[in-house]
């Protein structure tokens, strides 16, 4: 029997321990109706089934992992024109699960997992990036520029520790290693103007690295990105910001800006350092020093 829902998992999510929950919420799918399951087994595997699933008959697709399984679900329903488009769930089951927070998605799996049956759909605004190469990506959480994206890089070598602490472990480590401001010329909606800055980023979400509050006043329906960047600064005042970045009051901050916008372009002087959703775009080998970011509204609809 072919179902109308497709779940699409990550069997390593939260480094392994997603298996056995997805094998507890197949239980449960199949009491409230039934679903189709397909799960990863490489990089950008979840990008080509959901990108299928439009054509195999499925009405809605459900990101059942991290951030990162939902920004490879989204480019791949990015990828199906939008009258043909399926609509998004999604069940938290990585280790930082900061879009679903935005999203205001209960932590528990099974809740989750209730909820694609029984939700209504609600537009969703996605980020779309493309470098000098007309290489392009959609992402839906968060995009980093710089310091923000080395710590990011950082945290995928650290084993030791589980969700947030990861990226405070990787914090110290960029510090130490990878703490270099950036001369950016940049353009917001059509004001262009040159800076020194450390970090810049910009969301649609409301919170990235398990607890770090780089947007939190942002909605995802409201057709804008929001931006923060960080001026060139000592090492000192950098850690004595992380605790305004926790609490998502570091607009506070004189080296600090942040607002919104619709359309951003990048010129930098030295070889960007990016992350999208997680996912690293750019890395330390990167030759990228254009970029364009724009917001595309209501391009997804998620089911809520």
């Amino acid at each position: 029997m072919h179902h109308q829902i497709l779940f699409v998992f990550n069997p390593i999510a939260n480094m392994g321990r997603a298996w056995p929950v997805v094998a507890n919420l197949r239980r449960v799918a199949d009491k409230l109706g039934g679903a189709d399951w397909a799960g990863t087994v490489y990089p950008a595997h979840a990008t080509e089934i959901a990108e299928k699933a439009s054509s195999q008959g499925y009405k809605v697709v459900v990101a059942m992992g991290g951030d990162g399984t939902i920004h490879e679900v989204i480019n791949g329903l990015m990828a199906v024109p939008e009258k043909e488009r399926p609509a998004l769930g999604i069940v938290p089951i990585g280790s930082g699960n900061d879009f679903a927070y935005s999203m205001n998605i209960t932590k528990n799996p099974e809740t989750a997992l209730r909820q694609v049956f029984k939700g209504t759909p609600r537009p969703l605004d996605i980020g779309c990036v493309q470098d000098g190469t007309n290489r392009k990506e959609y992402w839906m959480n968060t995009l980093g520029m710089g310091f923000d994206a080395a710590v990011n890089i950082h945290s995928r070598s650290v084993p030791i520790f589980q969700g947030f602490m990861i990226y405070f472990f990787a914090v110290f480590r960029t510090m130490i290693q990878n703490y270099r401001p950036y001369n950016i010329q940049y353009n917001i909606d059509g004001k262009e103007s040159i800076k020194k800055m450390l970090m810049f980023n910009i969301a649609n979400g409301k919170r990235e690295g398990g607890g770090f509050l780089l947007a939190p006043n942002a909605r995802q329906n409201d057709g804008l990105l929001n931006y923060t960047y960080v001026d060139e600064i000592s090492h000192i005042r950098m850690f004595s910001a992380i605790p305004y970045f926790l609490k998502g009051t570091h607009a506070s901050l004189d080296y600090v800006k942040t607002g919104t916008c619709q359309k951003v372009t990048i010129n930098s002087d030295l070889p960007l350092w990016i992350h999208t959703d997680g996912e690293i775009f750019a890395g330390f080998t990167s030759h990228i020093t254009n970029l364009a970011i724009e917001v595309m509204p209501n391009a997804i609809q998620l089911i809520s």
